[in-house]
């Protein structure tokens, strides 16, 4: 299985690029977001790979970090989410956002990927939001309203016994109701207010 490639960009294309390495070329399919990191064919690119090997084909999906290639692994372990799907997403959503849409229930978030509609979003959400807590992501910033303080806020929650994914979603909630400047103790208990609700 390929694990990894590193060499030099030979083409992009609107879903791919090709990588030289070593004078073979490996066609890798990646998202738009990936895609978009790169400027011109010959210059050095690294790619996370996921091989997928099929009766008929082996298509190599590419990542630029571990942590977007788990949330494809873990994206197209939902029913109906295929790895056409999971990089669509994945050209919509960062690692983040992808988790702040989820902890959320944002399901419209979620949604706005080509191909997504909300039946499968809300599956997505559903399936994926007690799965969360190993994804590597750190407290995400967006849908916050701008408070600094929202991941010492769930980490705070955490500490009191609430998953990872509860304390997200909970900040989250909390943040787009008070004003920025509010603190960590503010964040707290108006998160504790909506987990108790």
């Amino acid at each position: 299985m390929i694990a990894k490639l590193a060499g030099l960009l030979d083409e992009i294309d609107d879903d791919s690029v090709v990588v030289d390495v070593g004078g073979v070329g490996y066609l890798v399919y990646c998202s738009t977001r990936t895609l978009s990191r790169f400027q011109a064919p010959g210059e050095p690119v690294s790619l996370i790979i996921e091989t997928h090997v099929r009766e008929h084909h082996i298509h190599l999906y590419g990542f630029p970090d571990a942590t977007e290639r788990n949330w494809f692994r873990r994206l197209t372990t939902v029913q109906g989410v295929g790895v056409r799907a999971a990089l669509a997403i994945q050209s919509v959503l960062g690692p983040a956002d992808l988790l702040n849409a989820i902890v959320a229930g944002d399901t419209k978030t979620i949604a706005r990927a080509p191909g997504v509609g909300p039946r499968l979003a809300g599956r997505i959400a559903g399936e994926l939001r007690d799965k969360v807590d190993d994804m590597g992501v750190p407290a995400p910033a967006a849908n916050t309203g701008g408070h600094e303080a929202a991941g010492d806020a769930v980490s705070a929650l955490v500490n009191l016994g609430y998953s990872r994914a509860d304390a997200h979603g909970a900040v989250a909630a909390a943040a787009r109701t008070l004003d920025a400047d509010a603190g960590v103790e503010g964040l707290v208990r108006h998160a504790l207010q909506e987990l108790a609700s």
